[in-house]
């Protein structure tokens, strides 16, 4: 029983021994790791000297004329559209069009059984032929009294009424005409026709179905789609260029693609509402397309741009040039000596390919696009590859090749064929371009900017 307290007195000892030995030893090891990273070697994942040239894109700065362009969103709609319905009651007796045919105006579409208004109409023709009998016998008649009463034969009375009677027969005579005219009219709609040029619909009929003027699904829709419209509507802040550019003449629009670049047809605006909806603070267009190629549907959404000023011989660049930091929109100028400095620019107009520079910068000068993770202010740089003006940036490739010509010697040992992680610099390369770097080069979110 009296060991276990000596026991215990010798193992706690041997406890406080073994600290006192192995605290400066980790402590040295600590020291060494903060000073060169994770393991040994502390060059493996420090940032690259700052006077190496950091691997960037350019662009040279040009002038150009840049369209200004309102965009926004509308509705296709059938620059006429009808729904074909019968005029008179009948059998169905033929349908002379297939669904989705194109036709022409006055083209027969379907036929009603024309037998009943055929009858009528001919029963108005013979009305009017008995009229125009009793018409004759009548004019004959007062010719004969007139002679008469030229003489005294006969009363001057019968003469009046006579004449009377012949007016009477011949205003009955126009009557029949007339509803000879409305048969016939009636007759000619057992033939319905196409009321205007377009595409047949969806048939809602079939052959053998009694067809009324009341019914509300009619016979078919037809649709004009060549040429065919957008209504789309644009921010009332636009009314004042719009009218201006209106005075001048129609203004251009495009109906674009549902990637955004592409466009499907162009054409003109026609008309400004003449009024604006107070509930969006907007007002509606009507633009008219020729849509030769069928790409516009009815009913269908698309994305409108509309032309309304052109920017002459302004410096353009491409959109991936421009940074923003707390002081505002500022480029890296690459000068003769292949080394950057920030200078402040005013961005008069940006799209995602090129933005527009009004103030700061001038024609033929060299600016970063890519790479900014890396270089701050008067930083040494390599452009490795120009950007033209108005292409959209290339995308970035994965390097096979070594970094120890440009890495220094902490990466000439490492390389990508081996992934870099235990005794190349790609690792510590990949943190100083994802993670914001402390050291000497550090990135655009920490570089100084005007």
């Amino acid at each position: 029983m009296r060991l276990k307290p000596l026991i215990i007195v010798v193992l706690g000892m041997a406890i406080v021994a073994a600290a006192v030995i192995y605290w400066p030893t980790s402590q040295t090891t600590t020291q060494q790791q903060g000073k060169g990273g994770m393991g040994g070697k502390g060059k493996r994942f420090a940032g690259p000297p700052s006077t190496e040239p950091v691997p960037v894109r350019a662009t040279v700065a040009r002038r150009a004329d840049v369209p200004v362009y309102l965009d926004g969103v509308g509705t296709a709609r059938a620059l006429n559209t009808v729904l074909v319905k019968p005029q008179v009651e009948g059998k169905l007796i033929a349908i002379s069009f297939t669904e989705g045919q194109e036709v022409t105006r006055g083209f027969v579409l379907a036929k009603i059984d024309p037998t009943t208004y055929q009858a009528q109409h001919d029963q108005a023709v013979a009305t009017k032929a008995q009229r125009e009998a009793q018409l004759a016998n009548a004019q004959l008649d007062l010719e004969r009294y007139m002679r008469l009463a030229a003489s005294n034969a006969i009363n001057k009375q019968q003469v009046d009424t006579q004449r009377a009677l012949v007016a009477q027969l011949e205003a009955q005579t126009r009557a029949d005409q007339a509803a000879i005219d409305n048969t016939r009219a009636i007759l000619s709609y057992t033939e319905i026709t196409a009321p205007i040029a377009g595409r047949t619909g969806i048939r809602q009929v079939d052959e053998g179905n009694i067809v009324r003027p009341s019914d509300t699904t009619g016979l078919v829709t037809i649709t004009q789609i060549q040429p065919i419209s957008v209504l789309f509507n644009l921010p009332q802040q636009s009314l004042p260029e719009l009218n201006r550019g209106m005075a001048e003449g129609p203004l251009p629009v495009d109906a674009m693609g549902p990637d955004g670049r592409t466009t499907v047809d162009s054409g003109k605006v026609l008309v400004i509402d003449n009024q604006v909806d107070p509930t969006t603070g907007t007002v509606r267009l009507k633009a008219e397309f020729p849509n030769q190629n069928l790409q516009l549907w009815p009913g269908q959404f698309v994305n409108v741009r509309l032309l309304i000023d052109t920017r002459r011989q302004v410096v353009v660049v491409p959109t991936s040039a421009v940074q923003r930091g707390p002081a505002g929109t500022f480029v890296f100028i690459i000068d003769q000596d292949s080394t950057v400095n920030v200078r402040r620019v005013t961005v008069a107009q940006q799209d995602d390919v090129r933005a527009v520079i009004a103030d700061g910068l001038t024609d033929g000068e060299r600016l970063v696009t890519s790479g900014f993770a890396r270089i701050a202010d008067k930083a040494l740089v390599d452009v490795t590859s120009t950007e033209e003006v108005g292409q959209p940036p290339a995308l970035p490739t994965v390097e096979t090749q070594p970094r120890g010509k440009r890495g220094g010697k902490g990466a000439g040992k490492g390389g990508a064929d081996k992934g870099g992680a235990g005794k190349g610099g790609e690792k510590g390369k990949g943190r100083s371009a994802d993670a914001p770097n402390t050291g000497p080069t550090a990135g655009a979110k920490s570089s100084p900017t005007p």
